[in-house]
This record gives structure tokens, C-alpha cells and sequence, in this order.
């Protein structure tokens, strides 16, 4: 992953590590944009133990409380998640005053979120948290936003972006033709919303 962009941000993003501090990196941007692929290669980039990937996806809505509801046919939607725990989350995080800090992960195998999956120890300087909603106004996201240092917009072309997508989802088990009714449908619905918070990111990463 070489690109003027990558690299511009990832040495200011160097830069920014003090030693006893904490710095908390947001990578956003719409479904199918390479956000868990883009987070995870930055962890990597740091030696062991330096940085922590902390997905939004941790705070899905269980299935107990969307089967049954509209909400089901919404999956993804923003209010199909517990914004008020991930904010929690993130405010303990920013504290550093505990030990460890316990976040959970959304397993796809499963379809559903894993509570106290990812651990976080209170030395780790770099936590990056990824997600679409990172830069949306209304509350309690404004307040999320407000935790965060910096919010990285992953831009990817949008034919790219919906074959991801679709493959995303026949390779966890939907057919083809509910994978691009999905794709083209719900998750689109949330691209258009994730894509007007565009302008609101500190950088623009161009992924492909």
C-alpha cells in the first residue's frame, strides 16, 4: 500500500505518538471501502503490542432485539447499532485509567456482536477504531466524533466497492442475487449517508 497519500498520514500519524500518551485514529468511509483491511494494515505497520483495532461493528444490535422489528430488514443502519455503549467505550479508552479496557468484536461467522473480545491495556499508545458512522452529526455520533483525534474518509471507486460487497456477502453465506438486492439496497441507503460526511474528515485515503 504505497501511495503519496498513505504515506503523508502515516508519518504524521508517527509523529503524533508521545510516549504515556494515547492516540485514538478513526478510519470511516461507506460499505465495501476496505475499512477493516485498511485499520488492520496500520496496526501492522507498528511493532506488537503498539496498536489495537477497535471496530464500531462490536456495537451491532443483537439479533434478539432486531429479529421480528423493521430494523431486521435495516441491518447496518445507524440505528441498528448501540451508539451510547460505543461512545462509552471510546470515553474509557480516551481515560487510560484502567488496566484493561474490554471491547467486543462482531464475528460474521456468527452474525452477531462478541462482547469482551478485544482487549486493551492501558500502555497500548495507538487505538484505531473503524466504522461508517464516525463523522455523523446528530447525536450521541457528534460526541463520538469528539473522542476521537483524527477521522481518516477511505474513498473508493463505487463499482469496486459494490463487488466487495456482494462477494462480502455470498462469502458468508447469502446468494448471489440477495447479495446484490442487499448491496444495492440497505447498504447502498447507508453509503449515500456515510459519503455526505465526507467533507468532514481529516484526510481522504484513495483505496483501490
Amino acid at each position: 500500500m504505497d501511495s503519496p497519500e498513505i504515506n503523508e498520514a502515516m508519518d504524521t500519524l508517527r509523529a503524533r505518538l508521545v510516549p504515556g500518551t494515547r492516540t485514538i485514529l478513526g478510519i470511516t468511509g461507506a460499505p465495501g471501502s476496505g475499512k477493516s483491511t485498511f485499520a488492520a494494515w496500520i496496526q501492522q505497520q507498528f511493532p506488537p503490542g503498539a496498536a489495537v483495532v477497535v471496530p464500531m461493528d462490536g456495537f451491532h444490535l443483537g439479533n434478539a432485539i432486531i429479529d421480528g422489528t423493521p430494523l431486521r430488514q435495516r441491518k447496518g443502519a445507524i440505528d441498528t447499532f448501540d451508539a451510547g455503549g460505543y461512545l462509552s467505550l471510546l470515553r474509557r479508552l480516551v481515560r487510560r485509567d484502567e488496566p484493561v479496557v474490554y471491547a467486543p468484536e462482531f464475528r460474521r461467522t456468527l452474525d452477531e456482536p462478541v462482547a469482551a473480545s478485544i482487549a486493551v491495556p492501558a500502555e497500548v499508545p495507538l487505538v484505531i477504531t473503524e466504522g461508517n458512522y464516525l463523522l455523523v452529526e446528530q447525536e450521541p455520533w457528534k460526541d463520538i466524533r469528539a473522542q476521537v483525534d483524527e477521522v481518516w474518509f477511505v474513498d473508493t471507486p463505487p463499482a469496486l466497492r459494490l463487488r466487495r460487497l456482494v462477494d462480502r456477502h455470498v462469502s458468508f453465506g447469502m446468494g448471489r442475487t440477495a447479495a446484490e438486492a442487499w448491496a444495492n439496497g440497505p447498504d447502498e441507503a447507508n453509503a449515500v449517508l456515510i459519503q455526505a460526511t465526507r467533507p468532514a474528515a481529516d484526510r481522504i485515503i484513495p483505496w483501490d
